[in-house]
């Protein structure tokens, strides 16, 4: 039996109600697969904790995460919190002290949707972009001075590290030997425009694809790779990208398989020695919140990208083809053209994996 332990962080608005039905298909794959095994404790960590604490989590918050096999977050932001306030307070925390550097987003057209690219199908629109998750456009270095004059001034440094973009691209190039399907790296850049780190992120895109013979790369400016992902997705395999890039790439990578309702995340740490994170990345939508419409296709897909992370690829897989048969029915939220609820979708793909992994 493998025993899992599992932190889960419903958060705010909609984190809640899908992070119930993403549990729900969890338990189900542990009753049928009578190998697996899941403890849950849940931390009411949110705005509304911020709100009556000041903080989003506990000063020793890190240290009740870090001896958990795996991090079930819903979604973090409410209106009278500043989005710097509660991603800092809480998301980034997680990403950077558990070392989760890779971001993972499938891009991936599900049976059942239509892209929003006329002509465009699941055979072209199924690839990985990778993003570096823990540096680079992100890091918390710099600060503002003279607020409020004329002189006003802020200043964001940007930090690449050669271990920080080795481990990156050695794990971009490494799944693209293992799973890719042509084998091949794109890799963003702006060697053009921003003249020191860019080169620098480029030359080890260069030396770390020495590593791997057998797998053939590319470097392609973030302009024109945009541009890619709508003219020519087809082409794309493994993208991996700077932090800023990346987190950009990835939102228009949802986008053209069906919208952020759909996108799921996974901030992961390959070595294991800290939990990973499985997040939607839809957000809190508290508009919607508690009113049985929010979409749990993303918190569900987060939990095949755990179960895969786990070591149980043929359940994780198994979610996806369930999850593709209920959209396929067209037994979806309002978002993608349905009547069904939050609830009732989570019910109908426990029900279609009873016959998969039965």
């Amino acid at each position: 039996m493998d025993h899992y332990s599992i932190a889960l962080i419903p958060g705010d608005g909609i984190g809640v109600d899908v992070v119930r039905e993403g549990t729900k298909v969890l338990n189900t794959v542990s009753e049928l697969h009578g190998g697996i095994s899941f403890d849950y404790k849940e931390f009411d960590w949110s705005c509304e904790y911020y709100a009556k604490h000041g903080r989003m989590m506990p000063e020793d918050g890190l240290e009740r995460l870090k001896d958990f096999d795996s991090i079930f977050l819903g979604a973090v932001g409410y209106p009278g919190v500043p989005d710097h306030v509660s991603l800092w307070g809480l998301l980034l925390p997680i990403r950077r002290q558990f070392e989760q550097y890779i971001n993972l987003r499938p891009v991936k057209l599900l049976q059942g949707i239509q892209s929003p690219l006329a002509g465009k199908t699941s055979k072209d629109l199924d690839f990985i972009v990778i993003r570096e998750n823990n540096e680079g456009e992100y890091s918390n270095i710099g600060g503002r001075i003279y607020e409020g004059t004329d002189a006003d001034m802020a200043i964001q440094n940007s930090v690449f590290t050669r271990k920080g973009v080795e481990r990156v691209l050695r794990y971009a190039f490494n799944l693209a030997q293992k799973q890719g399907k042509r084998k091949h790296v794109t890799a963003a850049t702006k060697s053009n425009g921003i003249n020191h780190t860019m080169p620098f992120w480029d030359e080890y895109v260069k030396k770390i694809n020495q590593e791997y013979p057998d797998v053939t790369s590319n470097i392609v400016h973030i302009d024109a790779l945009a541009a890619f992902f709508v003219s020519k997705p087809e082409t794309m395999d493994i993208v991996v990208a700077s932090n800023l890039f990346g987190d950009i790439l990835t939102d228009l990578g949802a986008a053209i398989v069906g919208g952020l309702g759909i996108a799921p995340s996974a901030n992961i740490n390959p070595e294991k020695k800290y939990p990973s994170m499985f997040e939607p990345v839809h957000g809190s939508a508290p508009d919607i919140a508690g009113k049985g419409i929010a979409n749990p296709l993303a918190s569900i897909w987060c939990t095949s990208m755990m179960l895969d992370h786990l070591g149980h690829p043929e359940s994780a897989k198994a979610i996806i083809l369930a999850m593709e048969e209920v959209i396929q029915e067209k037994f979806v939220t309002p978002d993608l053209g349905g009547h069904a609820t939050t609830e009732q979708v989570g019910n109908r793909i426990c029900e279609k994996l009873k016959t998969r992994l039965k």
